[in-house]
């Protein structure tokens, strides 16, 4: 938008002193100093909010004087007529309110809420595991999540950028935010790459993972359907579906460790390909594209969780799962893995510190309601991960009647392992099974997509308000870039060791260093910046501040919350390990390593920055901890420049 607007000034009076115009930007006045070398030339550049100069007189005879020609002799004022205009263009914004909710549901709702909760639920007590998950939800995951919304939506900034404008010391913990990012972008698509093997491999009227009789199979390999009524399961037996898995799709067999894993798969090289192909075309754009995909991955899995519900409670045995996943054991309250886990369980579900819903609440309208967003999303969240406990458990059961065995016994895998060999099985056992594959694997890829897309949509927003002039006009290229990197950090886990390569991740590299780094995230925020800074703030955008629990929770319940969940993993390291392979202790120190690796960015960047700042160490403290001006912003929009002076 452009705007034309007369300015007074005198010549003779700018050479002698330095004039200070100032603007208003969303409500609050920025002050922009012109130097003294422009002034003899062009006064009267200010900053302009959303393209809307904004100028004040600086002296009642200005005032008086405005819109006249006083001539050109030396003493008397003249006028300036000065059009101004932005450099930048302004911020993206979603197409629509919808595009919003689905992308963070979609980023929210993933592969972990269909195997890691209801796995975690049967192990802590079935139904009573529901108490310490809800409490956990209420004082510690919704209160962070509604805080990341918030905080994204106010400065309109990526993870890193917006530690300028909260508390400049704590900057690293954006650049920890997107190494964490990469690293999961490293593992975390090869499950999609496994679904897809699955997915093109059940286009085919009898699906492979069912019989005994291809190049792969063992002798342990014991074929076992409803309708083999003289074979009888021992404990030695080993399915088809988990042979597929382990000795076709991964190759794990061809593995002795970390230590030797072997050559790269070309067939999970291809599938993993073409999945980083769809996830380059759907975030290339930006979130205008990103937007309009989502209506289909992040429908999508609901409608097939409907559908196998329907299907898995008619199948025999069904209710046996059911009991199992929800008979409560009150006795599990009163240890403290349940408790830790729940904690775990609902932070890494709902997903605040990851840079996501600091990016995706950046393109919100300022008014948005983010209260509102934040509580229907993790409604929805939650609900969700129930649900997909009764998808998973009645065909558990189902698997537990046709082998005559306990529950517990067919539930003893979890993780990928669960949805790869418990559940391939299953619908390899229903009528219309290559149906049911088709649509579960599907689904398994799109839960995942969701996530991939909001995950490197942190990390692009991060960098490109970073460094606007360098990477705003050329994202599509950035964005090439960084796919490219994933995809070659993702080729160690492609390899015949690389399931084993995809656990280490995912215990050590991201966790820990997630968890610390949103701790340090909520100390910034409600000891540094301040819960009443941050409730005003909150206040201006919604209309209403937030009330005193959630000002508890920020100050003092999430920090507890958050270290009690690091202590945990400190003073009880998980005890990894996979299929009959056992972690040795190299790996745990490797895996440390790995997740140092984000998290040295907060106290190198702290170093950096008290190092280069100006003045006396208190006064250097003081600097690095006190917020920009908002005049500083940059944000785009902001830039105005003089294009036609008469």
């Amino acid at each position: 938008m452009e705007m034309k607007q007369p300015v007074m000034m005198n010549r003779e009076e700018h050479e002698e002193q330095e004039k200070e115009q100032e603007s208003q930007e969303n409500g609050r006045l920025v002050a922009d100093s012109v130097p003294e070398k422009e002034q003899k030339s062009v006064s009267g550049s200010g900053q302009v909010s959303n393209g809307y100069p904004s100028t004040s007189p600086q002296s009642p005879r200005e005032g008086a004087s405005a819109g006249m020609d006083r001539g050109s002799a030396t003493g008397t004022f003249r006028t300036l007529v000065v059009q101004q205009t932005s450099l930048d263009p302004p911020r993206e914004t979603w197409s629509k309110k919808m595009d919003f909710m689905l992308s963070v549901i979609g980023y929210a709702v993933d592969l972990g809420n269909v195997w890691r909760f209801p796995y975690i639920c049967y192990q802590n007590g079935g139904g009573a595991f529901l108490l310490p998950y809800l409490l956990m939800a209420v004082f510690g995951g919704v209160p962070l999540f509604y805080m990341e919304l918030a905080l994204g939506q106010f400065h309109r900034s990526g993870c890193i950028s917006i530690w300028k404008h909260i508390c400049p010391i704590f900057k690293g913990i954006g650049f920890a935010i997107c190494i964490i990012a990469l690293y999961i972008a490293f593992y975390y698509n090869t499950i999609m790459a496994w679904a897809l093997y699955y997915l093109l491999s059940s286009f085919r009227s009898t699906l492979p993972w069912t019989t005994c009789n291809n190049w792969w199979n063992t002798p342990n390999c014991t074929r076992y359907l409803s309708t083999d009524l003289n074979i009888s399961w021992t404990n030695s037996s080993i399915s088809p579906a988990e042979e597929f898995y382990v000795r076709q799709v991964l190759q794990v067999h061809l593995s002795p460790g970390l230590h030797q894993l072997g050559y790269v798969s070309w067939q999970l090289a291809l599938c993993l390909l073409f999945i980083f192909t769809i996830v380059y075309f759907s975030i290339w754009k930006g979130v205008k594209t990103s937007g309009k995909v989502v209506w289909v991955t992040a429908t999508f899995p609901y409608l097939v969780l409907l559908i196998l519900l329907v299907r898995g409670a008619t199948l025999p045995g069904a209710w046996r799962g059911v009991v199992y996943y929800l008979k409560p054991d009150w006795s599990k309250l009163l240890t403290t893995t349940v408790w830790l886990d729940a904690a775990a369980q609902i932070f890494f579900s709902l997903g605040p510190g990851f840079g996501v819903l600091l990016a995706f609440a950046s393109y919100n309208p300022f008014h948005n309601n983010c209260y509102k967003d934040a509580l229907v999303i993790s409604t929805i969240n939650c609900l969700t991960s129930f649900l997909s406990g009764f998808v998973i458990f009645t065909v558990l059961g189902y698997m537990a009647e046709m082998r005559q065995q306990g529950v517990e016994a067919v539930a003893k895998d979890a993780g990928p392992s669960l949805l790869f060999i418990i559940y391939a099985e299953a619908i390899a056992n229903m009528p219309a099974a290559t149906f049911f594959a088709i649509i579960f694997f599907l689904m398994i890829i799109m839960l995942g997509l969701d996530s991939t897309f909001a995950g490197l949509e942190g990390v692009i927003t991060a960098m490109l308000d970073e460094f606007p002039h360098l990477l705003v006009k050329r994202r599509e290229w950035f964005v090439l870039g960084l796919v490219c990197v994933c995809y070659l950090g993702a080729l160690s886990t492609l390899t015949y060791g690389g399931a084993f390569v995809v656990k280490l991740f995912e215990e050590y590299a991201t966790g820990p260093a997630v968890i610390t780094v949103v701790f340090l995230e909520v100390i910034a925020v409600s000891w540094f910046y301040g819960t009443t800074r941050f409730c005003n703030d909150v206040k201006l955008m919604i209309g209403f501040s937030p009330g005193l629990f959630w000002r508890v929770c920020w100050i003092a319940i999430c920090p507890c919350f958050l270290l009690y969940i690091i202590g945990s993993f400190l003073a009880f390291p998980p005890e990894v390990r996979l299929f009959d392979y056992m972690y040795p202790f190299w790996t745990t120190v490797l895996g440390y390593c790995i997740g140092l690796s984000s998290f040295i960015c907060v106290p190198s960047y702290m170093v950096y920055l008290l190092l280069t700042t100006k003045g006396t160490l208190k006064q250097r403290l003081l600097k690095s901890i006190t917020p920009e001006p908002p005049g500083n912003s940059g944000h785009p929009g902001d830039t105005i420049v003089i294009t036609n002076a008469v």
